[in-house]
């Protein structure tokens, strides 16, 4: 009797947890074959492909740079040939800033622009190599930022822009006029 009890009991306490969790189901538990985690499967893809992606991107940041020593270095270059500089901030880790590099690097029109009338520095930023000084210099550190954005400098090394990267996208790259007008707009007068 104590086992016919038991079983009793167990199987009682099997239907009544099943009915509880199909009561959360927003059907009610008609639907036989529901996912728990589609938004979830998606989510996943989606990094899955950025990864691929930016596997096979070039990676431009280099987390053991001396940027005050580059960024000197960069300015009497620029000062030497009449340039302006771009500093893209960012990192390897930013799939965004590896987007940008790599779309002004193979479009042969903004790659023109770009080595005509800039001296073009990535500026890493990441758990390595924050370059706190060297931020602090043209932005507020204490503001949140998206990565990349870019500091364009005079000849001199005097700042004259920061630019986020947002308005010069389009769906999962970046716009060709705006980044042209971008470019176009901060060259040297």
């Amino acid at each position: 009797m104590k086992k016919l009890t038991l079983i009793a009991f167990l199987g009682l306490s099997t239907l009544a947890f099943a009915q509880k969790d199909v009561k959360s189901v927003p059907d009610g538990g008609k639907q036989k074959t529901a996912l728990i985690v589609p938004a979830d499967y998606k989510e996943l893809e989606a990094k899955k492909k950025a990864g691929e992606e930016k596997a096979k991107l070039p990676k431009p940041y280099d987390p053991k740079a001396d940027a005050v020593a580059d960024i000197n270095k960069l300015v009497a270059q620029a000062k030497k040939e009449g340039k302006n500089i771009m500093i893209q901030a960012g990192g390897n880790w930013c799939i965004w800033c590896l987007r940008f590099n790599n779309f002004v690097q193979t479009t042969p029109e903004l790659k023109e622009i770009v080595d005509k009338n800039y001296v073009y520095y990535h500026l890493n930023f990441s758990p390595d190599n924050e370059n706190k000084k060297v931020f602090s210099k043209y932005i507020n550190i204490n503001e949140r930022q998206a990565y990349p954005f870019f500091i364009i400098l005079d000849k001199n090394g005097k700042k004259i822009q920061v630019q986020q990267s947002e308005v010069l996208e389009d769906g999962k790259g970046y716009s060709f006029e705006k980044v042209k007008e971008f470019l176009e707009k901060w060259k040297p007068s």
